[in-house]
């Protein structure tokens, strides 16, 4: 019975991601009605290869995806095509599913947040920090992003809303040094979770993820195991280009979870096939919106009845 209210919240919150993907029009699953019940044959392989890459699955992941279907058709002749796309699906989204845990032995715990510009990687931070407060974790908020005056006062607006301090320096203050006053500050208070935001940079900018490092090396000098979470927030509706992102990311800073944001945008929600199958870090959380509820855990099964539309209906 103590499990019922997270169910709700859980239904709630993949409801809303459903009506608000791809702004509500459930793009890939009014592209999948044309399967019906029909089987597995070239014909449907080449009309289901186009529509996938229209949903920004990508040529990888797509042909990962047909291989698969085709081993399952196989192994089980006669299964619709739209059954074994399912199941394909499933089990690759299910290899990345990983929600964020916090180590209380690790203490503080630190989560380094990164991303290009435009990502919603403050307000995620801001979303995170007071989940992890309504979790029961003290919390402390570093406002690394020195750059835009902006999101120092739009994190501070968020540790407001969820009563957790937040440690801020002067616009152009050395972000890594924001960072070192926060972990310090951290341990003085015996703080659970230190979450830094930092500048967002295109992962093409050689100068500006070199200082990316240099936050990383100051933390570690802190704690040689720090940071314990460096999370990538990755906009939906960049596609294909989202996962360039994150590889280059991934290159410079070994990703070890990613969120996911704007799939109640323009997204069509196949980018996260492609970064299940290219990147294969684990996806942390997913948002569909500006509210604090907006953001929960990624569950492969309930992302796909969302996206594919109830095997059921």
């Amino acid at each position: 019975m103590a499990a019922a209210p997270t169910e709700q919240k859980s239904s709630g919150f993949f409801g809303r991601l459903k009506a608000r993907l791809n702004r509500g029009t459930t793009w890939l699953a009014s592209e999948l009605l044309w399967l019906g019940e029909q089987p597995l044959d070239e014909e449907t392989v080449e009309e289901l290869e186009t529509r996938l890459l229209k949903a920004d699955v990508g040529v990888e992941a797509t042909t990962w995806l047909v291989d698969g279907m085709r081993a399952a058709s196989k192994l089980n002749p006669g299964t619709p095509a739209v059954e074994l796309l399912r199941r394909t699906a499933l089990g690759l989204l299910e290899t990345v599913e990983a929600p964020l845990t916090i180590d209380a032995a690790r203490r503080p715990f630190v989560i380094l947040a990164v991303g290009v510009n435009g990502t919603g990687k403050t307000t995620t931070v801001g979303k995170l920090a007071h989940r992890l407060k309504a979790n029961g974790h003290s919390v402390l908020l570093a406002a690394a992003d020195t750059f835009r005056a902006a999101a120092v006062e739009q994190l501070q607006e968020w540790g407001a809303r969820a009563q957790v301090p937040v440690v801020a320096q002067e616009p152009g203050a050395d972000p890594a040094a924001v960072v070192h006053d926060a972990l310090v500050a951290a341990r003085s208070r015996d703080i659970d979770v230190v979450l830094a935001d930092t500048a967002g940079r295109l992962h093409t900018a050689a100068g500006l993820m070199d200082e990316l490092e240099k936050i990383r090396r100051v933390i570690q000098r802190f704690d040689a195991t720090a940071p314990h979470e460096t999370l990538l927030v990755l906009d939906a509706s960049q596609g294909q280009n989202a996962l360039a992102q994150a590889l280059k990311f991934h290159e410079r800073l070994k990703l070890t979870g990613l969120a996911i944001t704007k799939l109640d945008g323009t997204a069509k929600g196949g980018i996260l096939f492609a970064i299940a199958q290219k990147l294969k870090v684990p996806i942390r959380l997913v948002g569909v919106g500006e509210s604090v509820a907006d953001l929960d855990d990624f569950r492969a099964s309930e992302f796909l009845r969302a996206l594919l539309g109830d095997a059921r209906s």
